[in-house]
């Protein structure tokens, strides 16, 4: 009686034959969806992070956050979709269809998330008469994209420039713009203000202070500092530094005192 039983038992927990190579199929066909969805996401983070978010924007302007959520959804949840909708027991034209309506669903996921880092992307870096400022391509009013200088190009694709704000005409202009800017549009937003970096090259030496006073301003982070000093190969006495204003924090920018380039960043709120 026993024996029966325990033969009763196994017979009711037994798994159909049909079982294990259907969903072998299903887990193969998943795991090679996921290997494909992998491949694609590996792509957009290059372009992403290579060339709309370089180091340090992507720090500054917060697209990892972004990207990875949006990428981590659509990469698991289409190869999931196909293990739920994968059976070789479908006709072709069935599972062919299945399989195409997956496939443009994430596909559609994945171009609404790289559109929306692009939208949010950094497109200059913009020195603000005593300061550097990140400026988004969402931060650009559409209506004075007409008016930037010839020779910029607004909201490049290829990464952030540097520019800078050109003098103002006179007493009517600045004020109307420190109007706009309190109402929350930066002047470095405002392509009508915008001029090549080069030319306000005096005007970066002029703002600009040696490191020795970062140094000591911020003692307990001098050896932050002196990381990013060691970054650049040169010594502290030939850099000067600038605050930089980001999307959600303050930066530092290290400047070469004579040619103004920018050789380092680092997250210190130096205002």
């Amino acid at each position: 009686m026993v024996v029966s039983f325990m033969n009763n038992t196994r017979s009711v927990f037994r798994l159909p034959t049909s079982w294990v190579p259907r969903w072998k199929d299903r887990f193969k066909a998943s795991g090679i969806h996921f290997c494909i969805s992998l491949s694609i996401a590996l792509l957009a983070a290059l372009l992403v992070f290579v060339v709309w978010y370089p180091y340090p924007y992507r720090e500054i302007s917060g697209g990892r956050e972004l990207f990875l959520i949006v990428v981590s959804v659509d990469v698991i949840l289409g190869p999931l979709m196909t293990l739920t909708i994968f059976n070789r027991a479908k006709p072709w034209r069935e599972l062919r269809r299945d399989l195409t309506v997956v496939a443009l669903l994430q596909l559609t996921a994945l171009g609404y998330g790289l559109w929306t880092v692009c939208v949010a992307r950094p497109v200059h870096l913009v020195f603000e008469y005593d300061r550097f400022r990140v400026v988004h391509a969402v931060d650009v009013p559409p209506e004075l994209l007409p008016k930037t200088p010839h020779g910029v190009n607004a909201l490049p694709l290829t990464g952030p420039t540097l520019l800078s704000l050109r003098p103002f005409k006179d007493g009517q202009e600045k004020m109307e713009a420190t109007l706009a800017a309190l109402q929350g549009l930066p002047l470095s937003a405002r392509p009508d203000l915008w001029q090549p970096y080069a030319s306000a090259q005096n005007n970066i030496s002029q703002a600009s202070k040696p490191v020795a006073v970062l140094k000591t301003r911020f003692a307990s982070q001098s050896a932050a500092i002196d990381a990013a000093i060691a970054s650049t190969g040169r010594k502290p006495e030939s850099l000067v530094y600038l605050p930089m204003v980001g999307r959600k924090m303050f930066w530092t920018v290290f400047l070469d005192p004579l040619t103004t380039d920018v050789l380092a960043f680092m997250p210190l709120d130096s205002f």
